[in-house]
């Protein structure tokens, strides 16, 4: 059988740059195949002697129709997971404006924000049975590239990977979390004159941060609930599990708190990805 990939989700969110990462990475890429000729291009891939061990299939416009191809490709045993590429409206627009191509759906609306808000509430109902959702609004080539290589780096395919990465709210939220975790509560060290050019990657700033009591309580209380629901859900089949860590700017406490739990999770023996997403703005 083999290992097989869909790649969905919005126009311009970076279909075809992802699937230029994975034909790097060695997958046979087929893009904005019919959904009618899926069957024949996983059957020709399952055959015994074929070179295709891992396929990515590269959604067009047919995305809502390749769901159930999906459930039926499981139900015949493959091993099959779904990313969902997504993008704030408003990068969208700038790329399609500096790119001057015309949306798919330009022809249905009466312009381009109102083409892109009509393909995001028609895909939004495919988004949540989808593995992993990449949020590629801050991401260029070599970042997209780096979160795949991470998202499938892991051998065992059944294995839950886990994502920590930290925020700041100002930001706005992380359009791939799943679990969201606010530590505003705690002292800012950016009000802390020596600590204020230094980040949570800094021994001073991780140390004003996770030495004080409610911190350590927090932390705690955090990697105890998680190792109860991980395998909760590694059995309901989910691949992929991003957790936010969020404070004001994303410099500060929310790097500490993911690099402590990211820490604290590998000591458990859970394989952890740990990323800071607004720590260099």
């Amino acid at each position: 059988m083999a290992d097989i990939l869909v790649i969905t989700g919005l126009s311009g969110a970076g279909r075809s740059a992802t699937a230029a990462v994975l034909e790097d990475l060695g997958w046979y890429v087929v893009d904005n195949l019919p959904t009618s000729l899926v069957d024949t291009i996983v059957e020709l891939a399952s055959v015994p002697g074929s070179e295709i061990d891992r396929l990515a299939l590269v959604a067009g416009r047919q995305h809502l129709e390749l769901m159930p191809k999906v459930a039926a490709m499981r139900a015949s045993g493959h091993q099959v997971r779904v990313v969902y590429l997504d993008a704030t409206n408003a990068e969208l627009v700038k790329r399609y404006e500096s790119s001057r191509r015309r949306h798919p759906l330009d022809s249905e609306t009466d312009g381009l924000l109102e083409a892109i808000q009509l393909e995001r509430q028609l895909l939004e109902p495919m988004k949540g049975d989808c593995d992993l959702v990449i949020d590629t609004t801050e991401l260029n080539v070599h970042q997209l590239k780096t979160k795949l290589v991470g998202a499938f780096e892991v051998s065992s395919l059944e294995r839950l990977q886990v994502s920590v990465e930290s925020f700041g709210f100002k930001h706005g939220l992380p359009l791939d979390a799943d679990i969201v975790m606010d530590v505003r509560f705690l002292p800012n060290p950016h009000w802390e004159e020596g600590l204020r050019s230094l980040t949570g990657l800094d021994s001073a700033v991780r140390d004003f941060v996770l030495d004080r009591v409610e911190c350590s309580d927090f932390i705690q209380g955090l990697v105890g609930l998680l190792e109860t629901v991980l395998p909760h859900y590694a059995a309901e089949g989910k691949s992929y599990l991003t957790i936010s860590i969020g404070c004001t700017g994303g410099h500060h406490r929310s790097v500490a708190v993911a690099e402590e739990i990211g820490s604290r999770l590998r000591a458990s023996g859970q394989p952890v990805r740990v990323s800071h997403r607004d720590i260099a703005r």
